[in-house]
């Protein structure tokens, strides 16, 4: 007799305006405003495994306290890092997250592998998270970007080749900053 499966539990669509940014940006922008409000998806449990599931990471860290909790205090020091707020208490915060944890090597079916492991299962996406950052700082520091509109808190990866990427999106504040542009034009052309 074959038992019927479980249902697998139903996680929320990721509501946020700004997805698929590399890993410790995409930990920042789980704050974000909408419609004039502060919503933070690490405000609850079902919010984090929102997250963890958009950020790939649902098989490898479950949604607990323990790990929002370690998630809510990278992402205020990754914050403190790219608003390069001058304290040397950030990166000294920075430094006790990767020393946490390490990347193992051994040897998979594929060949060589790395694996990270943390001290606590709890901190591994706060482990990832950090070690992005320090992988972005490699690439450029200043292709990490806030938007440019007033309103935004989030921040983006800039790609494009020249790096003069402004917006979070083009869809979102881009086109409220050019009707804004659009509207203050309108009213000074008699």
């Amino acid at each position: 007799m074959q038992s019927e499966p479980r249902p697998q539990p139903q996680v929320a669509a990721d509501p946020r305006p700004l997805t698929g940014e590399p890993l410790c940006l995409d930990l920042i922008n789980t704050r974000w405003i909408a419609n004039g409000a502060r919503r933070d998806l690490l405000d609850t449990t079902d919010g984090l495994a929102v997250w963890l599931r958009s950020a790939g990471l649902d098989d490898r860290a479950t949604a607990d306290r323990a790990t929002r909790d370690a998630l809510a205090e990278t992402r205020g020091v990754l914050l403190d890092l790219v608003e390069r707020r001058p304290s040397t208490g950030a990166a000294e915060a920075l430094n006790r997250i990767l020393e946490r944890g390490a990347l193992h090597p051994r040897l998979g079916p594929g060949g060589p592998e790395r694996r990270p492991r943390t001290d606590d299962p709890a901190w591994l996406p706060s482990w990832l998270a950090a070690a992005d950052y320090l992988r972005l700082l490699d690439d450029d520091p200043r292709r990490i970007k806030p938007c440019a509109h007033p309103d935004c808190v989030l921040y983006f990866h800039d790609t494009t080749k020249n790096g003069t990427r402004r917006w979070c999106s083009m869809a979102g504040c881009g086109n409220r900053a050019k009707a804004a542009r659009h509207y203050e034009r309108s009213k000074t052309d008699p």
